[in-house]
């Protein structure tokens, strides 16, 4: 009977300790999305009526999709600084696009800015790992070359309308109910989490953690990288039409959505440098992201202090990551060492 006991009150007490493994690095993003929505149904008792809390799934879902991309690129070491001009650009480009062919197929148009994002993301790629230009740089660099180009390309002032069919995919309703968003997210997620089970997404974290030791255990590091930030920017220019089809043709619609992404990436547990994260929680990030924002919102705080709270959790979420992770000590160690050094 004290067996039986005893052995009861070790798994109850080994129950939890289990479930806050699974939920791993991202386990307080999760617990914050909860109490930021739990805050929004107490400012908002309607919030979670179905079209309240579907129009909210709505604005959030580009986020959403931009941190999964995000995620990819900096679990393996580096950062897309590029995501919010190619979102406008992806906008600006379908608004030029349907005013020189009106009759243009919407899914056409749609699969030809995804491909169009994958190639500014494998130019990104290919600058990065073969031209040793840091990440930062390179897409620091394709954010100011893509941004000049679309106020050249425009006068400050886009031209074209973008078609009710097109459109509907930002702001349309499956069956008349399910805002198109939503199955979205949910296919880029699924998509997500399965790649990163499968071996790709275990070589892309062995290339964040260690890029030497990758390499020597046989991982191609470069083409890694590079197909991070290809399907960065396809990403993006898949948030680029919800953008579209949600709030319509500007030359601003991606301003500062690179930095949001990464906001949410970090808030969601993932470890600047690489090597450590869950693409669920940079998603859930994002949606908690977003769930302060409504929230500030409804408290009618300004908008204008949404870049001092994106400061304040980046700041915060790296320096609890600076003291709390032995992952971020080593990667300091392996990068303190000199070029060619061994360790004892």
């Amino acid at each position: 009977m004290t067996t039986d006991t005893t052995t009861t009150t070790t798994t109850a007490r080994t129950a939890p300790a289990r479930a806050l493994r699974r939920l791993g690095a991202g386990g307080p993003v999760y617990a914050l999305l909860v109490i930021l929505l739990a805050a929004l149904a107490i400012t908002d008792p309607g919030f979670f009526e179905p079209d309240s809390f579907l129009a909210f799934v709505k604005r959030a879902a580009p986020l959403v999709i931009l941190a999964a991309g995000q995620y990819l690129v900096i679990v393996s070491g580096g950062f897309d600084l590029s995501v919010g001009a190619v979102v406008t650009a992806g906008v600006v480009a379908g608004a030029e696009l349907y005013g020189s062919y009106p009759e243009a197929p919407w899914l056409l148009v749609t699969v030809g800015l995804v491909m169009a994002g994958a190639v500014v993301g494998l130019a990104n790629g290919l600058i990065t790992t073969r031209l040793g230009v840091p990440s930062f740089i390179t897409t620091l660099g394709m954010m100011l070359i893509l941004e000049g180009a679309v106020f050249y390309w425009t006068g400050g002032s886009p031209q074209g309308v973008l078609p009710a069919s097109f459109r509907e995919f930002g702001r349309g309703s499956a069956g008349g109910w399910l805002p198109w968003a939503v199955p979205a997210c949910v296919v880029v997620g699924a998509a997500a989490v399965w790649l990163m089970r499968s071996d790709f997404g275990r070589t892309l974290l062995a290339t964040g953690d260690n890029d030497r030791a990758a390499h020597l255990a046989g991982v191609r590091v470069p083409r890694v990288r590079t197909l991070a930030f290809v399907l960065s920017g396809a990403a993006a220019a898949l948030a680029a039409v919800l953008i579209a089809g949600f709030s319509g043709v500007s030359a601003q619609a991606g301003r500062g959505l690179e930095f949001e992404a990464i906001t949410a990436v970090v808030l969601g547990g993932v470890l600047l440098g690489g090597g450590r994260g869950s693409v669920v929680a940079a998603m859930a990030g994002a949606f908690s992201l977003q769930a302060l924002f409504t929230l500030l919102n409804l408290q009618g705080v300004s908008g204008a202090l949404e870049s001092t709270v994106q400061g304040v959790i980046v700041i915060a979420a790296v320096g609890l990551g600076a003291t709390g992770r032995p992952g971020l000590s080593r990667l300091r160690r392996h990068r303190s060492q000199p070029s060619g050094g061994t360790t004892s």
